[in-house]
């Protein structure tokens, strides 16, 4: 076969990963020593305009010195700010697409409400998704969109058992690029069913040996596995140059002189693959220079991360005035000279965008009155002396109250404690409450058939695991919340007879006894569906269920709109002395 490298190759390779919807700045307050004072100014940092000016200004390097250039993203752009609570995949479609990067890895937060979110971001997005061991080809047929049938997506190849890649030319040689991520997607995300996660080491080596047998030596591994599974695999598989990793926010270097942590350096060597990840939360973006020989080794490294910063700065008042302005163009000097810090503008392309199109949107929404409350709404994960949470029962409900909406038919819905994020002040109650403090999570909700008999079993199981009732268990936050559920735990009995006197509210609304062999419907979040956490009597369900693409934000803000009574009928019960 013809090698298709047969000369050195020479680029520049920009990276970010687990951007998380940051799209805007971020206020980040530093560390700095300056002249044995201590000073604690506030920055403006990162967001993608600034990415993508700094981008703009490595590409023109790249292309004043004849080198190739790449952009890439390591996954994890979904999740994170309002953006996507609010637009699902739209806004992050839209500002990656400005960013023109090459290729994105799939994330493991991409896939948190299921394949269709990320099936509708593939109709928007003009670059490859790269999946390479997540196997599609058996989803079915039924669905209204399928992330099978994009062009986009670049997934495993069960025909030939490895990864799906793409190649880019550079310096006229083929540089291919594959993906992995983690292999138990299934435990911390969800997936739908018919599209597994295969072993991220076996499609390693075997997607390095198709690329051989092409005649391309030079490859990059852009990875969702994390830090310490990136390393593990350059241990266990030869012949990538590099690997460009996400999901652990590791930012490598050194800055510890602006007060964030000391990490590995940038670029770890093991067995001659140079691992790298730079950062989260679009605050920073690395970059390296890297040359391939003809066997695709990589024989030249230089590279770092860099957190990208606005110009002003704003110091902490513990100053006199009369050292203010002295010390702060100190300060700004002290950064500007930094080696890991780029003082850059925002592309007025990208800021563009964010400003017409989302931020207005954002700010109103922000401020969108939902409900209103006279009194505290407490959130407690385990009933102490002033009781039981007031908020985790009234998530539950909408979670039934949205599903009823759509059609399901639902007897109950359960809820773990940790899924609620906080307690609510007296007052309005915005959807930047309910989207950014209180249910921040954008987990889906889904429903599902399950006999009685394995209800007291659900309910006995996720308390003895927020109490460690018997079992050595993962939290407090697993505590259930309920409704149209009604029982007593007792602790002291034997383990399986701690759920007594457990009755359900029937739709002639009436208290009955759960029958054992009778089939309920339930509601819950997919995270409780997966049966985590002392919730594995939850596996019993016919099936697997329906997962859809309503979030717990979603169902709340909802509920809300359509029952703004129910606020004041919590604090007439709850607050009536």
């Amino acid at each position: 076969m013809t090698q298709k490298n047969n000369q050195a190759v020479s680029l520049i390779l920009a990276h970010i990963n687990d951007t998380h919807s940051y799209f805007e700045p971020s206020s980040l307050q530093l560390e700095l020593n300056i002249e044995q004072q201590q000073l604690k100014p506030y920055v403006s940092a990162g967001g993608f305009a600034r990415i993508a000016t700094r981008t703009q200004q490595l590409r023109e390097q790249a292309q004043q010195r004849d080198l190739g250039f790449l952009f890439l993203h390591a996954g994890d752009c979904f999740q994170g700010t309002l953006y996507f609570s609010l637009f699902k995949g739209r806004a992050n479609a839209e500002l990656l697409n400005a960013l023109n990067i090459d290729a994105m890895a799939l994330g493991n937060h991409e896939l948190d409400m299921g394949n269709e979110p990320v099936a509708r971001f593939l109709t928007r997005i003009e670059f490859p998704l790269l999946a390479g061991n997540w196997d599609v080809s058996n989803e079915s047929i039924n669905k209204t969109i399928r992330v099978s049938d994009s062009p986009k997506l670049v997934p495993y190849q069960p025909s030939t058992q490895h990864a799906g890649w793409i190649t880019k030319q550079v310096q006229g040689s083929e540089v291919a690029i594959f993906s992995l991520a983690l292999d138990k997607m299934a435990d911390i995300s969800n997936p739908d069913q018919d599209t597994p996660f295969i072993n991220s080491i076996d499609v390693a080596k075997a997607t390095v040996r198709a690329i051989h047998a092409q005649g391309i030596k030079n490859i990059i591994l852009l990875s969702h596995l994390g830090y310490e599974a990136d390393l593990e695999l350059a241990k266990q598989v030869e012949g990538i140059g590099i690997i460009v990793g996400g999901h652990s926010h590791r930012l490598q270097g050194d800055f510890s002189g602006v007060g964030l942590a000391k990490d590995d350096d940038y670029g770890q060597c093991i067995n001659s693959t140079y691992v790298v990840q730079a950062g989260y939360h679009a605050l920073s973006m690395g970059h390296s220079e890297i040359t391939f020989d003809a066997n695709g080794q990589v024989i030249a490294f230089n590279g770092k991360n860099e957190l990208l910063l606005g110009r002003r700065l704003c110091l902490d008042a513990t100053l006199s005035d009369a050292y203010q302005d002295d010390f702060h163009a100190k300060a700004s000097d002290y950064l500007r000279q930094h080696e890991h810090i780029v003082i850059c503008k925002k592309d007025p392309k990208v800021h563009d965008i964010l400003l017409n199109k989302y931020i207005p949107r954002v700010r109103k929404l922000q401020e969108t009155i939902v409900a209103q409350s006279d009194s505290p709404l407490r959130h407690v994960r385990i009933p102490d002396q002033d009781g039981p949470s007031v908020l985790a029962p009234l998530v539950a409900e909408s979670f039934a109250f949205m599903m009823k909406q759509q059609g399901y038919e639902v007897d109950f819905a359960i809820h773990n404690a940790g899924g609620v994020r906080a307690s609510l002040n007296p007052g309005n109650i915005t959807i930047a409450d309910i989207a950014g403090k209180l249910l921040p999570f954008a987990v889906p909700i889904g429903v599902y058939e399950i006999q009685g008999r394995y209800l007291a079993t659900i309910l006995e199981g996720a308390i003895n695991n927020a109490l460690n009732n018997g079992v050595e268990g993962t939290g407090s936050g697993s505590y259930p919340y309920v409704h149209n559920l009604d029982f007593t735990y007792i602790a002291d009995n034997p383990m399986g007879k701690r759920i007594t006197n457990l009755r359900i509210f029937t739709v002639g609304e009436q208290w009955q006894p759960v029958e054992q062999e009778q089939w309920y419907k339930g509601t819950s979040s997919a995270y409780t569906m997966k049966g985590k956490e002392g919730y594995d009597a939850i596996l019993n369900m016919h099936k697997y269920g329906k997962v859809t693409h309503y979030s717990m934000s979603d169902c709340f803000t909802e509920f809300l709109q359509n029952n703004p009574h129910r606020i004041q009928q919590l604090n007439k019960r709850y607050y009536r002395n």
